[in-house]
C-alpha cells in the first residue's frame, strides 16, 4: 500500500504537482458544480412560479440555464490553469507576447461571439420561442424549438431528428412561425384538373369532403381570399397548360393538425373525384423530332439566314 501512495506521489511530481495542489483541483471542480447547481435550482424555482406566462419565459430559462453552465465551466478552467505553477508560468508566457495571440484568437472567436451576441438579440426580441413551430429559411424543414444555448438553437423536426442552426445563421435568416401568437391555421390544399373539367361539381365535392373532416375547425377571421358566407372556400386560382387549379382553404387548431388533415383531404378529394369521373391535369409534352440521317447542306444554313 505505502509503495502504491509512493508511486502515485512520483507520478504527481513529475507532473509538477502535490497532493495539496490535486486537493485545490478537486475543491475548485466541486465548488463550480455546486454553484451551477444552485444557480440552477434558483432559475428552475424563479421559472416555476412565472410558468404561467408561457413560452417566453421558458426560452429565457433555457438559454440562461446554458449560459451559466458554459460560464461555470470556462472560470473552473481559468481557475485551475491559476492553481497549476507550470500552467500559470505558461499562460503569462502566452499572454505577454499577446500581440499575435490576441489576433489569432479573435479570428478563431470571431463566430463564437457573434452565435452568442444573436442568441442574446433571440431571447431579448422573441422572434420564436422554445415550444414554437417554425420553418427557418426558404426551403428549410419544419419542427418545433427544443432548446437554445449560446451557440445555437436545436429544433425538433417531424421527422423527430434534431436540426443544429448556429444562432447568427437564424437571426439573420427569413423565419417562418406558426405559433407566435395564434397557433390556428389555415392550410391551402390544391387540385391539378383538366380545362373541360366540371369547375362547380369539383368545387362543390371538395367543399363536401372538407366540411366532413372531424378536425376542421371554423375560419377564426376570414381573410380576402376567402368567401364569410361559405364555411370552406374554394377558389380557381390559376390558369395554365391544359389543366386548372383548385384551391380550397381549410382551417385547423395548429399546424401539425393542418397537416394531417391535408393528407387526409388529398386522399378523400382524390377518391370521391374518381368516382364522380372528375378528370385530373395531364402533364403535355412535346416532342422534337430531328431526322439525322439527312446530310448537313450549308446551302440550307445560309438560306435560313
Amino acid at each position: 500500500m505505502e509503495g502504491e501512495v509512493t508511486k502515485a506521489t512520483d507520478i504527481l511530481h513529475s507532473l509538477g504537482m502535490d497532493l495539496l495542489l490535486l486537493l485545490k483541483i478537486i475543491g475548485i471542480l466541486v465548488a463550480a458544480w455546486v454553484v451551477e447547481r444552485l444557480i440552477y435550482f434558483a432559475l428552475r424555482r424563479g421559472y416555476a412560479k412565472s410558468k404561467a406566462k408561457g413560452r417566453e419565459e421558458m426560452t429565457r430559462y433555457r438559454f440562461f440555464r446554458n449560459g451559466v453552465r458554459t460560464l461555470m465551466v470556462i472560470l473552473a478552467v481559468i481557475a485551475i490553469i491559476y492553481t497549476i505553477p507550470s500552467l500559470r508560468s505558461l499562460a503569462f508566457t502566452l499572454f505577454a507576447g499577446a500581440g499575435i495571440l490576441a489576433v489569432v484568437i479573435g479570428f478563431a472567436a470571431q463566430k463564437a461571439l457573434s452565435d452568442i451576441i444573436s442568441g442574446v438579440f433571440i431571447v431579448a426580441f422573441r422572434p420564436f420561442r422554445v415550444g414554437d413551430m417554425i420553418q427557418a429559411g426558404e426551403a428549410g424543414a419544419f419542427g418545433v424549438v427544443e432548446d437554445i444555448n449560446l451557440r445555437h438553437t436545436t429544433i425538433l423536426t417531424f421527422e423527430n431528428r434534431r436540426l443544429v442552426i448556429p444562432n447568427s445563421i437564424l437571426s439573420e435568416d427569413r423565419i417562418v412561425n406558426s405559433t407566435i401568437r395564434d397557433e390556428a391555421t389555415c392550410e391551402f390544399i390544391e387540385f391539378e384538373l383538366a380545362q373541360h373539367a366540371d369547375v362547380n361539381m369539383a368545387m362543390s365535392l371538395m367543399q363536401h369532403q372538407a366540411l366532413l373532416h372531424p378536425e376542421r375547425i371554423p375560419s377564426p377571421a376570414a381573410t380576402n381570399m376567402e368567401d364569410p358566407n361559405e364555411p370552406v372556400t374554394v377558389r380557381l386560382v390559376k390558369i395554365h397548360e391544359g389543366a386548372i387549379t383548385l384551391r380550397m382553404y381549410v382551417w385547423a387548431l395548429d399546424p401539425v393538425i393542418a397537416r394531417r388533415m391535408h393528407y387526409d383531404l388529398n386522399q378523400a378529394v382524390l377518391e370521391t373525384f374518381l368516382e364522380n369521373g372528375i378528370p385530373f391535369a395531364l402533364p403535355i409534352r412535346r416532342a422534337i423530332q430531328t431526322d439525322h440521317t439527312r446530310p448537313n447542306n450549308p446551302a440550307d444554313g445560309q438560306a435560313a439566314k
